[in-house]
């Protein structure tokens, strides 16, 4: 697995938008802020072409553009990490004019986004074998307060202390941990665009069979994944094969299915073989 190097002072973070961008409120205003409290860090930026850009249907743009805009950023000297500006919902209409060659030969950075970007954090970490972060896009680094999670989404990004630690032997371990509750109702709007996270539900865990497991860590939104399984892009096999060793650990989540939606995703997933070694 290819791990990127952290974020470092002085550093400059390059915002994309092969979803949504932040062309509409309240993405927008929060978006303008997250950008002010990463420069008060000492992070520098590089914006994509269409982080503004509302003509795309499901998308910010065209997917040609949407493909072009990832891969020259990536591929880009200036930046040292990307950020997606928000989710969406036809980001896979990207990926037949995506040029992974040019990812692969690229320096490993770190990509970070969530929901409709599984599309590509789950595809660099299974076909190119290059570690990415499930995590917010950057309007929600805007939010004041900042929760827990976006506090750790931004310390990972940046190897802090408090999430990244290093071993005598050089191993770098990095510890996550769930959160006490979550958000049902979102208080965002654009009135109220730095609005937290309103904690509504607990958090509640199921164990069964009273098994601790460790494993290479991959997932994303259950709507995509389920998408992409049995397509060209799906390499979820090799992933297997190549980690068998270590085991592999999933994790979901899901945007618009419903409970039979969901079973039936889930069929879908261990028919194509993704469960293997899981």
């Amino acid at each position: 697995m290819n791990y990127p190097d952290f974020l470092d002072i002085n550093d400059t973070v390059g915002y994309v938008a092969p979803s949504f961008g932040c062309a509409i409120e309240p993405y927008r205003t929060a978006f303008m802020r997250a950008r002010e409290v990463f420069s008060k860090k000492r992070l520098s930026e590089e914006l994509g072409p269409n982080c503004f850009a509302d003509d795309g249907i499901g998308i910010s743009t065209t997917p040609e553009k949407c493909a072009r805009e990832f891969m020259d950023m990536y591929a880009s000297e200036t930046n040292q990490a990307l950020i997606s500006c928000g989710g969406g919902e036809l980001m896979c209409e990207i990926l037949p004019y995506m040029d992974f060659e040019v990812i692969y030969r690229a320096k490993p950075k770190w990509f970070m986004g969530y929901s409709d970007n599984t599309n590509l954090t789950f595809l660099l970490t299974t076909a190119l074998d290059i570690a990415t972060i499930y995590g917010p896009c950057i309007s929600s680094f805007g939010m004041d307060p900042w929760h827990r999670s976006i506090r750790d989404a931004f310390d990972l990004l940046t190897g802090a202390d408090t999430v990244v630690s290093k071993g005598e032997d050089g191993v770098i371990t990095v510890t996550m941990h769930n959160y006490d509750g979550w958000e049902k109702e979102s208080a965002k709007d654009e009135e109220h665009p730095f609005a937290p996270y309103q904690i509504s539900e607990l958090f509640i865990p199921a164990i069964y069979g009273g098994r601790e497991a460790e494993g290479r860590l991959i997932g994303g939104c259950l709507d995509v994944l389920n998408n992409i399984a049995g397509t060209r892009f799906d390499r979820v096999k090799a992933f297997n094969s190549r980690y068998a060793d270590d085991g592999v650990l999933w994790y979901l989540e899901s945007c618009d299915l419903n409970v039979m939606d969901m079973r039936r995703a889930l069929w879908h997933l261990r028919e194509c073989g993704w469960f293997e070694n899981a």
